[in-house]
């Protein structure tokens, strides 16, 4: 699929965008993020999501059933693998 055209197909289309943002800590919003993230566990187009928000830096909401700060970490330990690697491809790592 070209550009975002998968987007149609994701199941948070049926669904309050608000339910993806959550704002604050509370137990509200815990909730919201819980919802959202089940929500994205059966979507057929999470990992096409999920890779939208980490090339775009999508800094809010949740994206491919991860939060701002789960994608932030996924991002670093991805950042880590791929250093690690290039250092072993120069046999600077072993």
């Amino acid at each position: 699929m070209a550009g975002s055209d998968w987007m149609r197909r994701a199941a948070c289309t049926r669904m309050e965008p608000d339910i993806f943002y959550p704002v604050g800590d509370g137990a509200y919003a815990r909730e919201m993020t819980e919802i959202a993230k089940q929500a994205c566990l059966s979507c057929p187009v999470r990992a096409e999501c999920l890779r939208q928000a980490l090339e775009t830096g999508e800094q809010y909401g949740i994206w491919g059933g991860m939060t701002p700060e789960e994608r932030r970490d996924l991002a670093r330990r991805d950042m880590r693998r791929r250093r690690f690697a290039a250092a072993r491809m120069r046999g600077v790592a072993r």
